[in-house]
C-alpha cells in the first residue's frame, strides 16, 4: 500500500504536504503550463493589500550564491481584483488556497480579513506581518511580539477562517513572537520569511537592487529556517509550516523532522518548475523505504 502523503491540521486538509510559497507562485495559475498541480497540496497566493500597488522600481531581482535577492515591493492587483479576476480559476484547480494579506495598519488587516471571510474557495489567511506599521513609525509588525499579537487578534475577530501568521526571521528570539501570535488566536504559523540582505556591483559601486536592500531567499537561508522551525515547534502547541530554500525531498524532510506539518517551496519554483512532482515522488520513495505509512508521522521526528 502506498504511503499517505496528505496532511491535515488547523482545520485544513492538503492533498500533499507541499505548498507554493507566497510571492513565488503568482496568483496560483501562472505555472499551469510547466508544473504538475496534482503534486501541489496548497497555494499561498501573492501578498495582497486593499488597493493595487506598483512595487519597487527595477532592478528588483539579483541572483546570489545559493539564493536570490528580491525587492519586488509587493506589487499586486488589490483584494477586489483578486477576488473577481483570479479566484474563479484558482478555485477550480484543487489545492487548498491560502490568501496572504498585507497591511500598513491593523485596520487594513481587519478589513482584508472581513472581505475574505465570505469568499468561496479561500481556505485560510496567511498574515504577512513583515510589513511596516505606519502608525508606529514604520516598525515591522512581525518584529514586535505585541504588535504581532495585536494584528493577529484583530484579524481573528473578523474571520472564521484559519489564521496563519508568517513570521519574520529578523528577530532576536523567534519563539517569543510565535508564542505571542499563538496566544492571540493563530491556528498555525508559517516561517520563515526572507532575510534582509544586500549586494553591490563593485565596478559601478552601486547596489544591485534599486531598493538597495532586498529579501534573501533560497538554499542559503535553509539551515537558519530549519533551526527556527525546530525551536518554534517546541515552543508552541499549534502546527508549523516550514519555509526556506527547499529544493528537494531531502530538504523538505529536514523541515518535517524538525517539526513542520507541511512545507512551502518558493525560490526553487523559478529555477525548476518540476520541483513539485520530483519532491513528492522523493517523499513517497523515502516513506516506502523506511516503512512510513503516513508522511504526517514524521513531523517532529528528529532524533536527539
Amino acid at each position: 500500500m502506498k504511503p499517505d502523503l496528505s496532511v491535515s491540521f488547523a482545520r485544513l486538509h492538503f492533498r500533499t504536504p507541499l505548498i507554493a510559497a507566497s510571492g513565488t507562485f503568482g496568483y496560483g495559475t501562472e505555472y499551469l503550463d510547466v508544473s504538475d498541480y496534482e503534486a501541489i497540496g496548497g497555494i499561498a497566493v501573492k501578498g495582497l493589500y486593499l488597493e493595487p500597488r506598483e512595487g519597487c522600481p527595477p532592478p528588483r531581482i539579483w541572483e546570489t550564491p545559493s539564493g536570490m535577492l528580491n525587492a519586488i515591493g509587493l506589487q499586486e492587483v488589490g483584494i477586489r481584483r483578486f477576488i473577481d479576476e483570479k479566484m474563479p480559476r484558482l478555485r477550480e484547480l484543487g489545492p487548498t488556497v491560502l490568501v496572504n494579506i498585507c497591511g500598513s495598519t491593523v485596520e487594513e488587516y481587519q478589513e482584508l480579513a472581513h472581505i475574505l471571510d465570505s469568499v468561496e474557495g479561500v481556505h485560510a489567511i496567511e498574515l504577512n506581518i513583515s510589513c511596516p506599521n505606519v502608525e508606529e513609525g514604520g516598525i515591522l509588525f512581525g518584529c514586535d511580539p505585541r504588535m504581532a499579537a495585536k494584528v493577529t487578534e484583530a484579524v481573528r475577530a473578523q474571520t472564521k477562517l484559519p489564521i496563519i501568521p508568517k513570521l519574520s526571521p529578523n528577530v532576536t528570539d523567534i519563539t517569543v513572537v510565535a508564542r505571542s501570535v499563538e496566544a492571540a488566536g493563530a491556528d498555525a504559523i508559517s516561517l520563515i520569511n526572507t532575510m534582509p540582505a544586500m549586494a553591490i556591483d563593485v565596478e559601478s559601486r552601486r547596489p544591485r537592487l534599486a531598493n538597495i536592500v532586498g529579501g534573501l531567499s533560497g538554499p542559503a537561508i535553509r539551515p537558519i529556517a530549519v533551526r527556527m522551525v525546530y525551536q518554534t515547534a517546541k515552543a508552541v502547541n499549534i502546527p508549523v509550516i516550514g519555509i526556506g530554500g527547499i529544493t528537494s525531498h531531502e530538504d523538505a524532510l529536514e523541515f518535517i523532522l524538525a517539526g513542520a506539518s507541511a512545507v512551502q517551496i518558493g525560490t526553487m519554483s523559478f529555477v525548476d518548475p518540476s520541483v513539485w512532482r520530483r519532491t513528492l515522488d522523493g517523499l513517497e520513495a523515502y516513506c516506502e523505504r523506511h516503512d512510513v505509512e503516513a508522511i504526517s508521522a514524521l513531523t517532529g521526528g528528529v532524533l536527539s
